[in-house]
This record gives structure tokens, sequence and C-alpha cells, in this order.
């Protein structure tokens, strides 16, 4: 397996992992989750269902994540037979094969069996995390691909770019992912409970800076607040980044991180202003998604090269 191969191997992956996560959200915001009734991996009894549109909403889901897990499997089969052989890139394609695993089972178990909401949404977060690990994959195959065309020039940008990263920054950033997370899955909760509309008006949640915290409002009010709290805690990030490291590819990927908080924060405000025109929330809720998605990719990311300039001090 060559450098190239497997960069674009690994790339087919991550690619693919988002458009599971992207098919998996147009499928619970199109009500399609029952589309193949109770049948799995069969829809409705049939390999082929007759045409309905939450039944091939829900098959095309389906179909994507199957090609996806062979893409990952391929992935991991190939990452023992790179040169030379690397623990950390074995490590991130046997993460993505897991949880790719885990999150096709929480999917099948949805599907035969009654699941609650607070489940479903773990759904989303598992699928979350294993698009990060195909994202990883990518980035240390491109890395890698660099590094055997030109390893003089590699080893010389490593050494510069390990002066002054404190140990600490890792600790901040892995900190910061855990709270991400948690704002992700209260995202996901209020997706599957179809309570965002608990929460109307922007920035203001029904006129009121803090409403009354019954029915639907709280778990959406929640939500506002954590991804609130979430951009100011990256703006702590992207200054003590700047400030401790002196290191400009953390200082920029935290920068990123910062950039697409305000992104993620305002493609909310596009949600609640689309949340009554069905045609449209589909697609502001794809993009609300795929932000989401990319904030979490960049903070691993970040975390990683933190990790690992700090160790080489």
């Amino acid at each position: 397996m060559t450098a190239r191969r497997f960069r674009i191997l690994s790339l087919a992956s991550c690619i693919g992992m988002l458009l599971v996560l992207l098919a998996g959200a147009i499928v619970t915001n199109t009500g399609s989750g029952e589309g193949c009734g109770t049948d799995w991996p069969l829809c409705n009894g049939k390999f082929i269902p007759a045409y309905t549109l939450e039944s091939m909403v829900e098959y095309s889901h389906r179909f994507v994540t199957g090609i996806e897990g062979l893409l990952v499997l391929a992935a991991f089969a190939a990452s023992f037979f790179v040169k030379p052989r690397s623990r950390e890139a074995i490590g991130y394609a046997s993460g993505a094969l897991l949880f790719t695993v885990i999150q096709a089972i929480l999917g099948m178990m949805a599907v035969i069996w009654p699941t609650s909401d607070a489940v479903m949404a773990i759904h989303f977060g598992i699928s979350m995390i294993a698009f990060s690990l195909t994202w990883l994959l990518y980035v240390w195959a491109r890395r890698h691909e660099k590094a055997l065309a030109n390893p003089q020039a590699d080893a010389a940008a490593e050494r510069a770019s390990s002066r002054s990263v404190p140990a600490s920054l890792f600790k901040w950033v892995l900190a910061v992912m855990a709270y991400c997370y948690i704002v992700v899955y209260l995202g996901a909760y209020v997706r599957h409970t179809s309570t965002a509309g608990g929460c109307v008006g922007w920035p203001l949640c029904n006129g009121e800076l803090i409403p009354e915290l019954t029915g639907v409002t709280w778990p959406a009010f929640a939500h506002r607040l954590g991804a609130f709290l979430l951009g100011i805690t990256l703006v702590v990030l992207f200054i003590y980044t700047r400030k401790m490291s002196g290191n400009r590819e953390l200082t920029r990927s935290a920068a990123m991180a910062l950039g697409l908080v305000v992104l993620q924060i305002l493609s909310g405000w596009l949600l609640t202003e689309t949340l009554n025109n069905e045609d449209v929330y589909v697609f502001t809720a794809l993009l609300h998604t795929f932000i989401i998605c990319i904030l979490f990719n960049t903070l691993c990311s970040l975390a990683v090269r933190a990790y690992q300039l700090s160790r080489r001090r």
C-alpha cells in the first residue's frame, strides 16, 4: 500500500462518513426513521423497497452506511500495510471501525425495537466520533505522504513547530472537546424530541432572557445556553493558545474553531427563522449539522497536535 493510495482511501472513508452523518440528519428532519418499518437490513421486507419518500430516504441512509462500512474496513486493513507501520494510523483506523460498528448497531436497534430519544441522540454523537477518527486518519495520511516525499523538510518543520508548546494546552483542548460533545448531544436531543420550537425568537427565548423552563422550552434553552458558553470557551481557548504556545499551527486551528462556532451560532439562528418552513428547514438543519461536525474535527486535530508537539519539546 503506497502512501498516496492510503491517503486516497482514507479521504474516501472520511467523505463517506460525512455523507452518513448528513443522511442521518435528513432521516431525522424529514421524519423518515420508520420508512422501512421494523425490518432490518431489508426495507419493508424487500431488498429494493417500493417507492415512498420516507422509505427511499431511510433506505438511502442504510445504503450509504453500508458502503461506508466497507470503506472503513478497507482503511483499517490497509493501515497495517503502510510502510513504515504506524501505531497512530492503526489507532485511528481501529477507532473508526469500532465506532462505525457501534453506530450501525444502534441504528439497527432503533429500527427493530422502540428506542428512547435520549439513546437516539447518542447515535449521532457516536457517528460524529467515527467521522472525526476518519478525518484524523486522513490528516495523518496526508502528513505521512509529505514526510516521505521530503523527509528533511518535514523534520525541520516539526522541530521548529515544537517550540514553546505547554503540555497543559492538550488538557485544556481535551476539556473543551468534552464540553463541545455535551452541547452536540443537547442539540441532537432537541432534534430527536422535536423541541426546537420550545424557544421562539433569537437571541431571546420566547421574548425572555431566561424563560420559564417547562415543557419543550427547557431542552431548547439548555442547548442555546450551552452553545453560547461554548462560544465563550473557544474565545478563551484561542487567547490561551496564542499567548501560551506561540505556535502558528495551533493558533490557526484555535482561530478556525472560534470562527466555526460563530458560524454554528448563526446557523442556529437560521434554524429558528426557518422552523415553520419545512422545505427550507431541512437544508438549514444540514448546514447546522455540517458546521458542528467540522468544528469537532478541528478540536480533535488541535488536541492531537498539541499533544504531539508538547511531547517533542
